[in-house]
């Protein structure tokens, strides 16, 4: 047999390969230190960020916008939680074998969802649909398409619709004021978003939260200080007046007299601002705030004002306005009938163009524009409303006769509805003036006293007499409450220059009850058709119906019983309503 020789292995080589094992084995260990625990150029943070940065996302938390809602608590406009669905069409564009299951989901053709993923196939970033309810945006979630993903929002709602929308305003998609006192109060409303951290699959969906993050703050409620039961009173009986008369426009303006609030302020034509597929600006004024008009003979009273204050008149003084016209300059002004010699109070019952004249130009020139500015017209009324016009009141240092006469009675300057409102609450609250205001009050503001309460109060008696039976607004009378105002039938400017014989705007101002003022309302109606143009046959009735339900709703004491006006066949007679 052959002899078996063993090959003896070096030490050394043996040494050796442990020695290289051991050196693999260090190298491993140090490796995996430099990834995992060691903080090295390229160690653990730098490959902790690198998975974050493919998993980890920070997610938007909307803010809940703060309620809208009337006086009582009324809500005018509220946010709903929505879900908007968006895409990532670098993603999206591989799944083109579920196009149609989603697009049948969303509600829209295959070939229009083709179109959108195409055209933005180099973005990251496209919304699809916005404003979904969250039930759908769930079931669209739950398809699992590779791209898809949903964004949590709120979206305003409006409950009272059009009925409060001039005032209350709406915001865009992305929920930011853009009208009224949704944007007036955008900082007050909005609130403050928040966000999170939250890991993501390959998919973009959401698999964890890993951390808090800052929570959403909700933005502050706005108690306005409208009455929601008065202002669907005003607009019913607004919108009704509209028809009646065939008028292009017209506002109703309801003031507190005691505290400047406004508790109903409606305008025609107006907006649903849950539904802006067919909206179109021109509704979307808000005329008592911002459309100025000449005010005609509403501001005869302030003249009056002025007459008084000069101590050369009473409500009793005598003015002779044969023959029933005066010539001022070239241009002649006519009374409808001659009145003959009556005195103050009824140049106002009458609203006699010839003895406001008489008074104007026997009147210190700058005496009566003085008295309009205390009254507020040419500023703002301080209701803070976004647009809102400051009206016209010029001035010069020398005045025509013609100026002095036609300023007189509300030509040559001009006023919004709610500024006119504010100017009679003067004679309202015993001469006090305050500014208007959107909000409700918890405190009164004291105000300033800018003529007497003895001229106040004049002047309330006067303007009794102006809805009574020689009066031009008997139709303005309230069953078994007392009220005192003043009408206005204004000519239009034409668009030719000078005044239209066939536009007009119809106007009255007054308030009620007249032995203790609560409410001040002005109604304007822009353009009625040319049987009823005057202010005491368009506006006035608007007024009459507005302010009886509106005292019986905020339960006023009547102060006596008034003859009415009762249609039986069709034929106005009077009669005689009991108080309540």
């Amino acid at each position: 047999m052959a002899k078996v020789t063993r090959q003896v292995v070096p030490a050394w080589r043996f040494i050796l390969v442990i020695l290289l094992l051991a050196c693999l084995a260090s190298l491993l260990i140090w490796r995996v230190l430099s990834l995992q625990v060691l903080d090295t150029e390229r160690g653990h943070e730098f490959l902790r960020g690198q998975g974050d940065a493919r998993t980890v996302r920070t997610e938007h938390i909307p803010a809940y916008r703060g309620v809208i809602s009337d006086r009582n608590g009324e809500p005018l406009a509220i946010s709903t939680p929505v879900a908007s669905i968006w895409i990532n069409p670098k993603h999206i564009i591989s799944e083109s074998d579920r196009w149609a299951e989603l697009a049948g989901v969303l509600g829209m053709s295959r070939q229009k969802l083709k179109e959108k993923i195409i055209q933005n196939s180099r973005r990251g970033f496209v919304y699809l649909r916005r404003h979904l309810s969250p039930q759908l945006a769930d079931e669209i979630l739950a398809l699992r398409i590779k791209g898809v993903n949903v964004q949590r929002e709120y979206k305003r709602y409006y409950p009272a619709g059009e009925v409060a929308s001039h005032i209350v305003g709406f915001t865009n998609i992305d929920d930011q004021g853009q009208e009224g006192m949704e944007l007036a109060f955008e900082s007050w409303l909005k609130g403050e978003s928040g966000s999170k951290r939250v890991l993501k699959d390959l998919h973009g969906n959401v698999f964890r939260d890993i951390g808090q993050g800052v929570s959403a703050s909700s933005g502050k409620d706005l108690m306005l200080s409208i009455d929601m039961r008065l202002q669907y009173l005003a607009y019913r009986e607004l919108k009704a007046a509209m028809k009646r008369v065939e008028a292009k426009s017209g506002s109703v303006v309801m003031l507190d007299s005691q505290t400047g609030e406004v508790l109903a302020m409606v305008n025609q034509p107006s907006f649903n601002p849950n539904n802006r597929r067919a909206l179109k600006p021109a509704h979307m004024r808000n005329r008592a705030m911002t459309d100025m008009f000449e005010p005609g003979s509403t501001v005869k009273p302030l003249t009056v004002v002025a007459a008084l204050e000069s101590g050369r008149y009473q409500p009793n003084t005598v003015i002779n306005t044969s023959p029933g016209y005066i010539r001022v300059g070239k241009k002649t002004l006519v009374d409808p009938v001659n009145y003959g010699s009556i005195d103050v109070t009824s140049i106002l019952t009458k609203s006699s163009q010839v003895g406001t004249s008489k008074i104007a130009l026997d009147l210190d020139e700058q005496s009566v524009w003085e008295v309009f500015s205390r009254f507020g017209l040419g500023v703002s009324t301080g209701s803070s409303f976004p647009g809102e016009s400051a009206g016209l009141l010029p001035g010069r240092p020398n005045w025509r006769p013609i100026e002095r006469v036609n300023f007189a009675f509300g030509y040559g300057l001009t006023v919004t509805p709610l500024q006119l409102a504010q100017a009679y609450s003067v004679f309202a609250s015993g001469g006090v003036l305050r500014p208007a205001t959107l909000l409700r009050q918890e405190q009164v503001e004291k105000g300033e006293q800018i003529i007497s309460e003895k001229v106040a109060g004049q002047l309330v008696d006067m303007l009794k007499t102006v809805t009574g039976e020689d009066g031009t607004a008997k139709r303005a009378r309230v069953a078994s409450y007392s009220v005192a105002g003043k009408t206005g039938t204004v000519h239009k400017v034409s668009d030719k220059g000078g005044y239209a014989d066939n536009r007009y705007m119809a106007v009255f101002a007054g308030l009620a009850p007249a032995s203790e003022p609560r409410i001040v309302t002005v109604v304007m109606i822009d353009e009625p058709n040319l049987d009823k143009y005057h202010g005491g046959e368009s506006a006035a009735p608007v007024f009459s119906r507005v302010v009886t339900d509106a005292l019986r709703i905020l339960d006023v004491t009547p102060d006596k019983a008034l003859p009415v006006n009762r249609l039986v066949n069709g034929k106005p007679v009077k009669g005689r309503r009991k108080s309540a």
